[in-house]
């Protein structure tokens, strides 16, 4: 049995036993007509002319991406029908504590209308730009962009995914921590840290919104941040959009989720003894930020004791100038102490690579040197080493397309 697995923009075949699983899941069909999707949104837009004098709308970044050259400008038209100008909207790169994408990387993410319309690109580090009109009960400063609060229409726009310890990405994720301050982030961030227990939040699962403190404190901030319109993506594996959802609440976010679920959950509930798995390929593993969210999805499917492969180019390296040295601190504890004084940088991607090398082993075909990969635990190997490992597994064994969006 043949196969070919997603590695950064190609492809790379496989030869696997005829006993190997491959869990699949049933991807959504293309679906999005045009005259729908308008219809759809002139439901929540307003009457009111004035409304249309501060158009605010909000998009993900290069790692998130929403078909947004194609889609963005049905929505702009839609606005500009309405009575907006184009100078009256303006768009939010939601890059939370992501780095800033080059001129480049923006226009292959939003097209011509990078070029036609005003884009901010969001600096979590620029408190000026900030209010902080409250502080949630566990202890995040709601930080607000001033323009955000000024604007008289919020549009957010991205695509729905599930998410390690957030329960799931896009949605209201756009608003906080896409255009949050770096604080803020890092203490709702911080609440993947069981300080009690001196582990990770065991409520902090992908797809868990109850019980998850983590995310119940972005369910609190939500209700403290402006009125807005949502557009939520539903992806195929490919990263095609093939379903857009409009909606302007808390329940049509939580709606748009279960939907979501309903195609990239496995309900199965098998371990295996070894599992080799794709990232996705390029965006899902531009990075091991990134990468990390396949991993962890991946691992979930692997025995304690068992081997875990997986292909993530990481063309962007590691992307995160803190992550590495809580790895470096020479032990869990060790890591944990640090960051339950200052969260900050990925902390918590570092505890939960450190538990995760700890339950199983880790190979990685990657970009990443050698010296990169022995500090994340993890032992690099190229496409022979791969085919080896297959070819010697005697116990069981699953191949994971897309890792990125498959979860437990």
């Amino acid at each position: 049995m043949n196969i070919k697995l997603n590695y950064g923009k190609i492809q790379i075949p496989f030869s696997l036993p005829v006993s190997a699983i491959i869990p699949e899941f049933k991807e959504p069909e293309y679906s999005i007509v045009r005259e729908d999707f308008v219809k759809d949104l002139q439901k929540y837009l307003p009457e009111d002319p004035e409304r249309y004098t501060r158009v605010a709308i909000v998009v993900s970044d290069k790692t998130r991406l929403c078909g947004y050259p194609e889609y963005l400008p049905w929505l702009t038209e839609a606005l500009l029908q309405r009575g907006a100008l184009k100078e009256s909207i303006t768009f939010y790169i939601a890059y939370g504590t992501h780095p800033r994408q080059t001129e480049e990387e923006s226009m292959n993410s939003y097209g011509r209308l990078y070029k036609e319309y005003r884009f901010i690109h969001h600096d979590c580090r620029d408190d000026a730009v900030f209010e902080i009109p409250v502080t949630t009960i566990r202890g995040t400063p709601v930080t607000v962009r001033k323009d955000i609060m000024s604007s008289t229409l919020l549009i957010t726009f991205g695509s729905i995914s599930h998410h390690y310890f957030a329960a799931y990405g896009g949605g209201r994720k756009l608003l906080f921590p896409g255009l949050a301050s770096r604080k803020a982030i890092y203490h709702n961030h911080g609440l993947f840290l069981d300080r009690e227990a001196r582990s990770l939040a065991t409520g902090c699962q992908p797809g868990n919104l109850e019980g998850n403190p983590l995310a119940e404190d972005l369910k609190e901030i939500d209700t403290y941040l402006p009125a807005k319109i949502s557009i939520h993506g539903i992806m195929n594996a490919s990263g095609q959009v093939c379903r857009l959802i409009v909606g302007n609440s808390y329940d049509d976010f939580v709606a748009a989720c279960r939907i979501h679920d309903s195609y990239y959950r496995d309900s199965s509930g098998n371990l295996y003894d070894l599992v080799v798995a794709s990232s996705g390929g390029y965006p899902k593993d531009i990075n091991f930020i990134q990468a990390h969210k396949s991993v962890h999805h991946a691992a979930a499917f692997v025995k304690d004791g068992g081997k875990l492969v997986v292909l993530s180019e990481c063309i962007d390296k590691i992307a995160s100038d803190y992550f590495l040295k809580y790895l470096e601190a020479g032990s869990f504890d060790a890591a944990f102490s640090m960051l339950e004084k200052n969260y900050e940088g990925n902390g918590g991607t570092a505890l939960s690579m450190m538990l995760k090398t700890k339950r199983i082993s880790i190979h990685m075909m990657t970009s990443l040197d050698e010296s990169a990969c022995k500090t994340l635990g993890v032992m690099k190997v190229d496409r022979e080493q791969v085919q080896e490992i297959i070819s010697a597994e005697k116990g069981s064994m699953a191949v994971i397309r897309n890792a990125s969006i498959l979860v437990r």
